[in-house]
């Protein structure tokens, strides 16, 4: 998955999700708290293989994680490509009308739009570089 989408939140929470990224994901997908302040969008495969990840660990990890993870939604475009981002991952991610909905390999994740560009500001060419330094990449 690849790509960045501006898009917009109605008063219901309802938003367009990207038919590019509809069609790589499959028919149905779940959204759950991401790290950094997103919102994450796994196909039902991915995400099934990360629960099962998770369960595979040791009790105290795998319950910090389970609760953490627990407010996931299964999401089922409607006609019109629109999916439901409950109230409670809006509040999560800051989300109030505009976001950015980003591909990114395997994942996707929704932005805040304004979150998304202090995110972006703060990485610099020599972060990035240093990072893919100690990566080898």
């Amino acid at each position: 998955m690849r790509g960045e989408y501006l898009h917009s939140v109605d008063a219901k929470g309802r938003m367009i999700f990207p038919a590019k990224l509809r069609e790589e994901l499959g028919e149905g997908f779940v959204i759950f708290k991401g790290l950094d302040g997103c919102i994450c969008v796994y196909s039902k495969e991915d995400w099934d293989a990360f629960e099962k990840k998770i369960a595979g660990l040791p009790v105290a990890k795998a319950r910090k994680l389970q609760r953490f993870y627990s407010a996931n939604y299964p999401c089922e475009p409607d006609g019109q490509g629109r999916i439901l981002i409950p109230q409670s991952l809006r509040d999560y991610a800051g989300i109030q009308k505009d976001v950015v909905v980003a591909g990114i390999q395997r994942r996707a994740e929704i932005w805040d739009v304004e979150r998304w560009r202090a995110y972006n500001e703060e990485l610099t060419s020599d972060e990035i570089a240093e990072l893919m330094q100690e990566e080898e990449i």
